[in-house]
């Protein structure tokens, strides 16, 4: 699940225009990484809450922005296999 979920978040991003050549999991999303503003993180989280059926809480937004690719891929699929589990 987690290779399908960072595909997707590197697809997302190259779909917002945002340079991912280069991107590996210790890529910070907020600065001195993929840098993404606050503006585009909300995107990205909707776009992920869309496709996964998650909700972020709205204070995560600057806590998103700290985390690497691979962090964040890791706790989107770790609340996917919760939701799963919690649904069977």
């Amino acid at each position: 699940m987690r290779p399908e979920i960072r595909a997707f978040v590197v697809e997302q991003l190259e779909d917002m225009n945002y340079d991912v050549e280069g991107l590996d999991d210790d890529t910070t999303l907020g600065p001195s990484g993929v840098d993404l503003e606050s503006l585009a993180l909300a995107d990205l989280a909707v776009r992920v809450e869309d496709r996964y059926g998650l909700k972020f809480a709205d204070d995560e937004s600057e806590k998103l922005a700290l985390m690497t690719v691979g962090e964040f891929t890791t706790m989107i699929a770790d609340r996917v296999a919760g939701a799963t589990s919690d649904n069977s």
